[in-house]
């Protein structure tokens, strides 16, 4: 293990379906349909996709009775465990966890006080599924924000260590906790707070990260600081877009850290006045065509022969392109010198011969 990547985490271990959170399973990913839960069709056509791109927990909103009444086609039709993510209403969690989901998502702090969580609680107990307490800047208790103010990582942390103590003296165990914030840092510290604390698993991300570009910088940045650390058991990164989108950042940002090794990784050029081929596009066609692919492979798409040939020839497969000519490597050795106008076609063709 890289000297600056630490060992993980030493956590209980809980089960959203089939899939282990914490105890040293692999740090799984996370993602959250945005289309109307009721709407079964669509919700499905949404897990679907996001499971195709690698997504392996989901979660759907559950505002209402007709949330409610669709969740037990959607567990019965969706490929990855169903979590119901409830606020305000008890009643909602309560009837989520007898339609089937694999796990509830609640926030003590809002779901109606001790005695509601208690029956919430009971409810998942009865049916063996795990409850995630989320704690979020925009959603802390009363006593806290009047104490401190405005949202702090010790009063993030503090929330979070009273929901696990909630929980404890309800006999309940099977948890998991998030703590998050859109602050970068005050996310990251109250992590490291709350992990300092307990064996609870955590599921980390930045909230509210943004749009594609900076929320992947801003979850790149805080989750890649707590996996350093050997801190979060399950991720989600959280982008103003298509859920689709933050799989193959959530799985980029494990793999840069050697957490996970599965799916197809390219990396390309970021292209000078030397390129002659068009890097960008093939690079971005490339990943789009083997993005559900799980096998762990690395595809290289470099412009240019001043760095070109060796990182291509370090790649599982790669090409080096220059004019109307490409040099196509597969596991360090030379396959063939092609035209640059057919680099995607054999670049695809080498990639399914070694998946």
């Amino acid at each position: 293990m890289s000297p600056i990547i630490k060992p993980r985490r030493q956590t209980r271990q809980v089960k959203f379906g089939t899939v282990p959170v914490g105890g040293g399973a692999p740090v799984s990913i996370q993602s959250m349909t945005n289309t109307r839960t009721d709407d079964v069709a669509a919700t499905l056509a949404q897990i679907a996709r996001l499971s195709d791109r690698g997504c392996e927990i989901v979660r759907v909103a559950v505002p209402g009775a007709a949330a409610v009444s669709a969740l037990p086609d959607i567990v019965a039709g969706s490929t990855v465990p169903v979590v119901a993510d409830v606020h305000f209403d008890h009643r909602l969690a309560i009837a989520a966890a007898e339609a089937g989901v694999r796990a509830l998502r609640i926030n003590p702090g809002n779901i109606g006080g001790a005695e509601r969580t208690g029956e919430v609680v009971a409810a998942a107990a009865e049916r063996g599924i795990p409850i995630r307490i989320g704690v979020n800047a925009g959603s802390l208790e009363k006593d806290i924000l009047e104490r401190d103010g405005h949202p702090t990582a010790a009063g993030l942390a503090e929330s979070a260590v009273r929901g696990v103590e909630l929980m404890d003296g309800l006999g309940f165990a099977d948890l998991v906790v998030s703590i998050k914030s859109s602050d970068v840092a005050m996310t990251v510290e109250a992590n490291r707070i709350f992990a300092s604390q307990t064996d609870v698993p955590l599921h980390i991300g930045i909230t509210e990260a943004g749009t594609p570009a900076a929320g992947a910088a801003r979850s790149g940045v805080g989750m890649g600081l707590l996996l350093a650390e050997g801190i979060g058991d399950t991720v989600r990164v959280s982008l103003a877009g298509p859920p689709e989108d933050e799989i193959p950042v959530a799985r980029a940002i494990l793999s840069s850290l050697g957490l996970r090794h599965g799916g197809v990784t390219v990396i390309a050029c970021p292209t000078c006045g030397r390129t002659e081929i068009d890097v960008p596009g093939i690079a971005a066609e490339v990943e789009s065509a083997l993005a559900g692919v799980k096998t762990p492979l690395v595809v290289a798409v470099m412009g240019c022969a001043v760095n070109g040939p060796g990182e291509a020839r370090e790649a599982d497969i790669g090409a080096a392109g220059g004019g109307a000519k490409a040099v196509l490597f597969r596991k360090g050795e030379v396959v063939a010198k092609i035209d640059a106008d057919t680099l995607i076609e054999r670049l695809l063709e080498e990639a399914r011969k070694l998946i």
